[in-house]
């Protein structure tokens, strides 16, 4: 992911089996990191990021 500031805007959802995408939030790099830890282990295994010019699922961000 090239952006690195908690402050930076993105978009926290959850893409399903079927290929259905729900959107958690939009808020903050911050405020999404910490939304996304609080769904259940089964959950975060489909979560992504976005930013305007990146998406990376949540599970490899925490990775590094």
């Amino acid at each position: 992911m090239r952006t690195v500031s908690e402050d930076v805007a993105v978009r926290l959802y959850h893409l399903s089996d079927e290929g259905a995408a729900v959107t958690l939030l939009y808020g903050t790099l911050a405020e999404a990191v910490a939304a996304a830890g609080l769904q259940p282990e089964e959950i975060q295994g489909g979560l992504f990021l976005q930013t305007s010019n990146d998406v990376i699922a949540y599970l490899d961000y925490l990775e590094g």
